[in-house]
């Protein structure tokens, strides 16, 4: 096992969300090659070489997400960008062949939230919450003129997705308002009115709608399924048509521009592929992604159709974007992000174990709990030490990615187990709602599981188990603090939720009602939320707590830090605070990722070691 410190860990690079730009022999895509992610631009001979990227972004803030023009022979692209963490993000429109930039959007307090280019270049159409901060209306702005409000949104909720009709006269957008409800909307321009062009009845979802033409559209959605399949839409009629339907999530899709070929995903237990359809001759066909299979995210197709872009990010390389030739069914890399000189053959990739649960499932069998467990690459006859990660969400799924903190920790000399427990996604939408709301503490009850599945490994420490998590993973960590105190020895938390009630009082207006969806409501469930907020248990924590939070959050209050500390502080248990001004609900910038992260290992070396 090397000793490499953390700081090298956190210096791996990453690259991410490739687009072809222009007539595709360029593709621009997302870095922290500077340490805070910008855009760059990459041209891609015809042997394939890879060459060295331009900039074409430069702010000490990060770039959120880039858009290029769908013309073939616009160089243009839109990028989005928020001030400190704030996630209020800002649109900028980039030409990437002669640098200038200008600004379209001017309301800093607002949200904006992209939706797509209209097929002729010439407009972008986003949602923001400028009007009310708790709802977000539609708009469409063309590059000559300033924007447009063509609907004004009455329901809580967000709106995402929004694409122009082929014909560019109406919208489609997906309306949000929980985890498992959302409803497609489609928007008159003209006449700025909208109607639902879903099934009506909620607890289903949809995502990434697009046209086929005026009259469909297609979509994911998991209506009467347990999983996530692609459908088509008949707008007019409003029923569904299965296209793709499997046994896992198809959790993305993309199509070529003559609408014939879609590319898709499929998300086997953790393990991801990518396959196409032909809409004409209903041939199908999966991409052979060899030894560098992994998570893959951000498909798109050039604009002839030949070359499918997408990043793939495994437990044991970064994030890097690679493009697959059609033609001849070859793949090759288009980044080589940086390890910081640490060799590949040093990373550990995460066995996949299941652990028994408390109860049953629907065949009457023991319920099995799936994780992820990071083993030291050495020999001991000493019996590792354990973190478990808890993911957030809580309607999320921990994968087997590039983490820099969890092969640190593996490097430190601790086992890491990485649990899916109930609520999850990627298991199907009946598991994802076994933790709703007053199901919440089952699911804190399978970290207790887990931790007595460890405790029957010889090669882990039952005795030396600490557990981190950020954001709803804080809450799920200070929970089991509470509910189960002689399980842990240590433990770490970033931006998470001390009291459900103050966070829902104090979190941003457009978000209250899409969480009150899977906690419970202040109005209906003030009483419940209360007994399950670790805040109302403080005196069962003993043990010792390393704390972070940004003071630009707008999900997670630094309220929910501020009160967790000042009651454990007056008991004297060590807690150690760490507050970042320049941050919000994640740590983007590189320094403040070494600065967290590092006193967290130390804070775990002096407490569980």
């Amino acid at each position: 096992m090397s000793n490499y410190p953390i700081e090298r860990y956190l210096n791996v690079r990453m690259a991410y969300g490739g687009q072809f730009n222009g007539d595709s022999n360029s593709v621009v895509f997302l870095s922290n090659l500077t340490g805070v992610p910008q855009l760059f631009q990459i041209k891609v001979d015809s042997q394939g070489q890879v060459l060295w990227p331009d900039q074409l972004t430069f702010n000490d803030n990060r770039v959120m997400e880039g858009h290029t023009s769908p013309l073939a022979d616009d160089y243009r692209l839109i990028y989005s960008r928020d001030v400190g963490g704030n996630e209020n993000a800002q649109f900028f429109l980039l030409d990437t062949q002669t640098g200038a930039e200008t600004r379209l959007t001017t309301d800093d307090n607002a949200m904006h939230i992209f939706g797509s280019w209209s097929a002729d270049g010439s407009q972008i159409c986003y949602a923001a919450n400028s009007r009310d901060k708790s709802l977000f209306d539609v708009y469409v702005q063309a590059f000559d003129g300033t924007a447009q409000v063509v609907y004004e949104n009455s329901v809580a909720g967000y709106l995402f997705g929004g694409t122009f009709s082929p014909n560019q006269q109406r919208l489609l957008f997906q309306h949000t308002v929980g985890s498992f409800d959302a409803r497609l909307l489609e928007i008159d321009i003209a006449t700025r009115e909208a109607r639902q062009v879903s099934p009506t009845e909620s607890g289903v979802r949809y995502a990434g709608a697009v046209y086929l033409d005026n009259e469909t559209a297609l979509v994911i959605t998991d209506k009467d399924s347990d999983f996530l399949y692609v459908a088509q839409v008949n707008l007019q009629e409003q029923t569904l048509q299965t296209v793709v339907s499997l046994d896992w999530d198809i959790v993305a899709f993309t199509l070529t521009k003559d609408k014939r070929t879609i590319a898709y995903t499929v998300n086997a237990d953790g393990h991801f592929e990518i396959h196409l359809l032909d809409r004409q001759t209903g041939a199908t066909k999966q991409v052979d992604l060899g030894a560098v299979a992994g998570v893959v995210t951000y498909l798109k197709f050039s604009s002839d159709g030949r070359r499918l872009l997408f990043t793939i990010d495994r437990a044991t390389r970064t994030a890097d974007v690679y493009v697959w030739q059609m033609a001849n069914d070859t793949m090759h890399a288009i980044t080589q992000s940086s390890h910081a000189g640490i060799p590949s053959s040093s990373f550990v990739a995460p066995q996949l174990i299941h652990f028994p649960t408390f109860d049953t499932d629907d065949n009457g069998e023991t319920r099995q709990i799936p994780a992820w467990l990071y083993l030291p690459k050495t020999e001991s006859d000493t019996p590792f030490p354990v973190v478990f990660v808890v993911h957030g969400g809580p309607e999320g799924q921990a994968l087997p990615q590039f983490s820099g903190l969890i092969q640190s920790l593996v490097n430190n000399g601790y086992a890491a187990f990485v649990p899916n427990v109930r609520g999850s996604t990627g298991y199907g939408k009946a598991y994802s709602h076994l933790d709703d709301v007053r199901l919440r503490m089952d699911s804190v009850k399978d970290l207790a599981y887990g931790a007595e599945w460890v405790k029957q490994q010889p090669h882990l420490d039952g005795k030396r188990i600490a557990i981190y998590g950020r954001s709803y993973g804080g809450f799920m960590v200070l929970s089991a603090l509470v509910t189960y105190p002689d399980i842990w020895v240590a433990a770490a938390e970033f931006v998470g939720i001390s009291n459900f009630v103050t966070f829902l009082e104090n979190t941003s207006n457009y978000r209250r009602a899409h969480r009150e969806s899977e906690y419970g409501s202040l109005a209906n469930d003030r009483d419940f939320l209360e007994s399950v907020s670790p805040i109302h248990q403080i005196d069962n924590i003993c043990v010792p707590l390393f704390v972070q939070h940004g003071a630009n959050d707008p999900r997670v209050p630094l309220s929910e830090t501020e009160q967790l500390v000042e009651r454990l502080r007056q008991r004297d248990i060590a807690v150690e605070l760490l507050v970042f001004a320049d941050e919000g609900h994640g740590i983007t910038k590189m320094a403040n990722q070494v600065t967290a992260f590092s006193r967290m290992i130390d804070f775990l070396n002096r407490y569980v070691k």
